[in-house]
């Protein structure tokens, strides 16, 4: 019969032992199981994809709106000041976080926008930079149709040139709890 490795030590061994490592505190099993853990962790991924997914569904290729033609680009929603889109113009709302969509194709550049806007609805960051750049015009048409559709987008308005000027588009962002800090 198989001797338990308990069983075999003799108690000066134990002894020894016993004065070799000193006083000891027994360690605690925690309370949480790992199984536990790991389906939290799957349910916050998923909570996190429907949001980028929801942010994703309001951005149509189909949708065109009837945005200004002539002068720089710029919009107020529904229902918001039309001084918000001046104040932007003029500066006085400076942007927390840049995008720059350098070199993405169209539908990543969606994504990367989708992403930044819900990143400023997570942070409290009411004004964001999104540098477009002019090249073929294609995101530079593109950009402020999605926009436009996005609910929590109140006004946006071409960049001054330290921004990025007329490749650029300062947007600000609705928050629903009135934190603007202004700089």
């Amino acid at each position: 019969m198989a001797m338990k490795f308990k069983d075999a030590l003799n108690e000066n061994e134990k002894n020894i032992f016993k004065e070799a490592i000193g006083k000891v505190k027994p360690i605690k099993q925690d309370t949480i199981h790992p199984q536990t853990l790991v389906s939290k962790k799957k349910s916050i991924q998923q909570k996190q994809k429907k949001e980028f997914e929801k942010q994703q569904f309001f951005f149509s290729d189909e949708f065109e709106p009837n945005l200004e033609t002539k002068g720089p680009m710029k919009y107020v929603k529904e229902g918001v000041d039309a001084f918000e889109a001046k104040l932007l113009r003029r500066g006085e709302y400076t942007p927390e976080l840049i995008l720059d969509l350098h070199g993405l194709k169209q539908q990543e550049s969606k994504q990367e926008i989708a992403a930044l806007l819900a990143a400023c609805i997570k942070q409290h960051v009411n004004c964001a930079c999104i540098i477009h750049g002019i090249g073929n015009r294609v995101l530079k048409t593109k950009v402020p149709h999605w926009l436009v559709q996005h609910p929590d987008v109140m006004a946006f308005h071409q960049a001054p040139l330290e921004y990025g000027g007329d490749g650029a588009l300062l947007v600000l962002i609705d928050l629903k709890d009135d934190l603007f800090c202004k700089s």
